[in-house]
């Protein structure tokens, strides 16, 4: 009985450290998967933040990009013009080009930005459209808020 009850023991004690060493298994593998679990998180945080940011570069490229070519407009802006003339055709196809990119500029970035380009956008509409009065750069007139949209650019995007 003596030895019976020896091998029970033996038995007890043998199924508790498997039982002992299946629970730390457990606890280690659920650790190891939560941390595998929280680099893949954070990774795909990593690419969504690179994968916007490019998104945004495109942006801003093309919309300056565009607005340079509003810019060459308004520089060669006649004094009058028909709806038939190649320069009323090419500033048409530029402004509407502009017009969409100042949407989604709207759509992706932060409002200090959305709205100084907003600004810039307005400024070179008038200039295009309407002309500047007699004496009055394009230049100047267009540098302060293409300047205020370039820095929350960079600002946002630093």
């Amino acid at each position: 009985m003596i030895v019976m009850a020896g091998q029970v023991w033996v038995s007890l004690i043998s199924l508790g450290g498997v039982a002992l060493g299946g629970v730390l298994s457990y606890l280690v593998q659920h650790r190891t998967q939560r941390s595998a679990e929280r680099a893949e998180q954070q990774r795909q945080r990593i690419s969504l933040s690179e994968t916007r940011r490019a998104e945004r570069l495109a942006l801003l490229e093309r919309f300056i990009e565009v607005s340079a070519e509003a810019e060459r407009c308004a520089y060669t802006r006649p004094s009058a013009w028909e709806d038939t003339d190649d320069w009323y055709l090419t500033t048409q196809d530029v402004m509407n080009r502009l017009w969409v990119a100042d949407r989604l500029l709207r759509i992706q970035f932060p409002l200090t930005v959305s709205d100084a380009a907003h600004t810039h956008f307005l400024d070179l509409n008038r200039t295009v459209w309407q002309g500047l009065p007699d004496g009055e750069s394009v230049r100047d007139y267009l540098e302060g808020n293409r300047s205020a949209f370039l820095d929350a650019a960079r600002e946002v995007m630093g």
